[in-house]
């Protein structure tokens, strides 16, 4: 298998929604060495366009282009979440191969509880996890052996996460971006009230959340979380193993 730790210029982390992301993100953003682009597959999927290096972009298509475009010049990381389908990315074996892809899991009940609360019409889609394995085998099948973190990892053990995924992926450490000032950030003002959790911290926390409604009090709930548990254990299973 080829693990490619130090050859990519593109770093994509794909990632279920509710999965604390974000905060991910804006550790990336806090080590100052990458580009970075927040969720610009869901920015065309529900907003029609996104922004890449100062372009408009309005398909997948010419996304990967102006991402590969970008990363001639610096290197680039971007996040995006599973709870939409990238048929161009599936679609285009160069760019499965030559990003380091990355994936970011939490348990199916964590992401449907979270999610119901912001988006009570949610669909079983929306927990993103059955898309996320599809996306994870087409990475897999170009020989390119794909890193999974699991969200519980990162906010109980941030300090040796982040290392062990900065190792995997041919990055330099950097301790001094697992805190950050609080704050909302432009890249993700589209979306701002997905991230209040993010504005609002300064490092990696495990904050424990009580919900309204959760798969112990909705059999809708339930049944949306135990069609994705075998992809969520499947990716498990695949996951980083943090020391």
């Amino acid at each position: 298998m080829n693990d490619r730790q130090d050859t990519s210029r593109v770093i994509a982390l794909w990632s279920a929604p509710r999965a604390r992301s974000t905060a991910f993100f804006r550790s990336v953003l806090e080590r100052g060495d990458l580009t970075a682009l927040h969720e610009p597959f869901c920015n065309i999927a529900d907003f029609g366009e996104t922004t890449v290096d100062g372009r408009t972009v309005r398909t997948g298509r010419e996304l990967i282009d102006a991402v590969r475009a970008l990363s001639a010049r610096r290197p680039v990381f971007f996040k995006d979440t599973t709870d939409h389908r990238c048929p161009e990315v599936l679609a285009d074996d160069r760019f499965l191969g030559e990003a380091r892809h990355t994936f970011l899991i939490r348990h199916p009940d964590e992401i449907v509880a979270s999610y119901y609360a912001l988006r009570p019409e949610m669909t079983a889609e929306d927990i993103g996890l059955e898309q996320m394995y599809e996306l994870y085998e087409a990475v897999a099948a170009t020989g390119q052996r794909p890193v999974v973190l699991d969200s519980e990892d990162l906010v109980r053990r941030p300090a040796e996460t982040m290392a062990a995924y900065c190792e995997a992926v041919g990055l330099p450490p950097r301790p001094e971006a697992l805190n950050w000032e609080p704050g909302n950030r432009e890249e993700w003002r589209r979306t701002d009230r997905w991230h209040t959790g993010v504005s609002n911290s300064s490092g990696f926390r495990a904050r424990p959340t009580e919900y309204a409604v959760t798969v112990r009090t909705s059999a809708a709930l339930a049944a949306f979380s135990a069609r994705h548990e075998p992809f969520y254990r499947a990716l498990f299973d695949r996951r980083l193993t943090v020391a």
